[in-house]
């Protein structure tokens, strides 16, 4: 683990000492990282809807070959 400095408001982290006596966690930091964790999975699914949205909208702009296109034309009735 990499440790970093963080800076949280003063009402957060009353907060977040009183969710970890409530809620049975070893420590603040465990508390933390299930925290990060959690907002981590939530952006990665952003992320990933951004970047699908953006693939399909690439996709509808493309030009796309006309593959019906040999079997029109005027010689079409005689096959």
């Amino acid at each position: 683990m990499i440790q970093s400095k963080i800076q949280i408001d003063e009402k957060d982290f009353e907060f977040i000492r009183q969710a970890c006596k409530d809620l049975s966690y070893k420590s603040l930091s465990e508390y933390m990282r299930e925290a990060i964790r959690a907002k981590i999975r939530e952006d990665r699914k952003k992320i990933k809807a951004l970047k699908r949205n953006q693939a399909m909208a690439q996709i509808g702009r493309a030009r796309h070959e006309n593959l019906f296109e040999s079997l029109e034309g005027e010689d079409f009735e005689g096959r």
